[in-house]
């Protein structure tokens, strides 16, 4: 048989696709990394869907030997009690505030700040970083006592500005930008900007944000869930209870009106629900400016 005629029947036998050519069967190694990988998403979303079985039971199926597994009935009766012991409406909307403010103080203050850093040589410009790093090291709970007596001297106690202003800046975001830029924006882009006739703010807007929005987009994920989450330092200077946070106020669920677990984990669930929808869709456009800077 030429070589012609055996190359025609090897094409016809394989579906006109080369031998050499056709799919391989997964590795195991690949097999054994996907399901390393679905066992640790599972141990990962497991605490979520116990905290809705725990939401959705009474207290009593919650203390049952061996534990349901399962949701129950009692949702809606523990959310109905949530809404009816605090204002759960208030305190979600002042958190709203905090968060949202946090982070858009961060998010341009940080960025400035680590666009001067990273970008711009002025006096002293090692030293300031330094004691910005050292700032970063020290615990937050030093800077209680201090900015507690600050706040109530500008008769801040009380308001949701006592939980804004304190939190405008911080030491990781400055270091995060920085190390970002260092890496995403070429010194002769700036460059050319200065021969363009840009000045600082110029630059800022026009060629730092567009490279820098994955890093933003980290940033601003980071410190959303990090002061929808803060608790301590709520607890200690919203001495107004129409101010509290959503932190503040499911706490007191717990400790003012008995041990209703069910309750205590509607309310929980409740507080959660808006960090994953936050979540999902930062995480959706973080994924997203990787892709778009990758293809750049």
């Amino acid at each position: 048989m030429s070589t012609l005629t055996r190359t025609a029947t090897e094409r016809i036998t394989t579906g006109g696709v080369h031998p050499s050519r056709r799919r391989r069967p997964a590795s195991t190694s690949r097999v054994v990394l996907y399901a390393v990988l679905g066992v640790g998403a599972l141990i990962s979303i497991f605490p979520l869907y116990w905290l809705v079985v725990m939401a959705s039971n009474s207290t009593s199926d919650i203390y049952k030997s061996p534990p349901t597994f399962l949701p129950g009935p009692e949702l809606f009766a523990n959310i109905t009690k949530v809404f009816e012991r605090i204002d759960f409406g208030g305190s979600l909307l002042n958190t709203i505030i905090v968060a949202c403010s946090v982070t858009f103080l961060v998010l341009l203050f940080d960025s400035l700040a680590a666009f001067a850093f990273a970008k711009f040589d002025f006096p002293f410009r090692r030293t300031l970083f330094t004691i910005t790093l050292v700032t970063f090291m020290l615990p937050m709970q030093l800077a209680v006592i201090p900015q507690f007596i600050t706040m109530t001297n500008f008769g801040w106690t009380g308001q949701l500005q006592a939980l804004i202003i304190p939190a405008a800046a911080n030491a990781f975001g400055i270091f995060w930008l920085r190390q970002y830029m260092l890496s995403s924006i070429p010194d002769e882009l700036m460059d050319a900007s200065v021969i363009d006739g840009a000045g600082f703010f110029r630059q800022y807007v026009t060629v730092c944000i567009p490279l820098i929005r994955p890093g933003l987009g980290f940033l601003g994920i980071f410190t959303f869930i990090a002061a929808w989450n803060d608790y301590m330092w709520p607890l200690i200077v919203l001495t107004n209870p129409d101010h509290v946070t959503l932190q503040v106020a499911t706490a007191q669920l717990n400790t003012a009106f008995g041990q209703d677990y069910g309750m205590v984990m509607a309310g929980a669930l409740l507080s959660v629900l808006p960090l994953l929808v936050v979540f999902l869709l930062g995480a959706k456009q973080f994924i997203g400016d990787i892709a778009k800077g990758a293809v750049k």
